[in-house]
């Protein structure tokens, strides 16, 4: 994406060119995101960098959206408590109930008695500053 973009083989790309090969990624920046990282010229390993990152949450965010829709059988768009015990149960049958219930109410933020998907996901963020940068060639 990065040689395709810079049209003249400066080795750095362009605002504009910038613009289209962030877009080829799948991800439309701010301006002020452009703006930060394009007053220089974006070297190839830096735009890389951007891209590999962005790649990855967004990777990372579509398999916790699978596993939270595996989880949500009845397809409501939050997982009660009894869902989320026979994930727990499938994944760890020897755990006992009293750590199954604690651990609801932790990832319960709200305490309605039901875990919506913001609140899975932040769960299963929780302890990590970033995700991981994936590399693609």
């Amino acid at each position: 994406v990065f040689e395709a973009c810079d049209e003249d083989n400066k080795g750095y790309l362009s605002r504009e060119e910038f613009k289209v090969a962030v877009v080829m990624f799948g991800y439309k920046p701010s301006k002020v995101y452009i703006f930060s990282f394009i007053f220089l010229g974006l070297l190839f390993e830096k735009f890389l960098n951007l891209m590999s990152a962005k790649k990855a949450a967004q990777l990372y965010s579509n398999e916790t959206r699978q596993i939270f829709t595996a989880f949500d059988v009845q397809d409501r768009g939050f997982l009660t408590f009894e869902d989320f015990k026979k994930a727990f149960n499938s994944v760890s049958p020897k755990l006992s109930e009293r750590i199954i219930v604690e651990v609801f109410r932790e990832v319960d933020q709200d305490s309605d008695g039901h875990i919506s998907f913001k609140e899975f996901e932040s769960a299963t963020k929780y302890g990590q500053d970033e995700v991981s940068p994936v590399y693609f060639a």
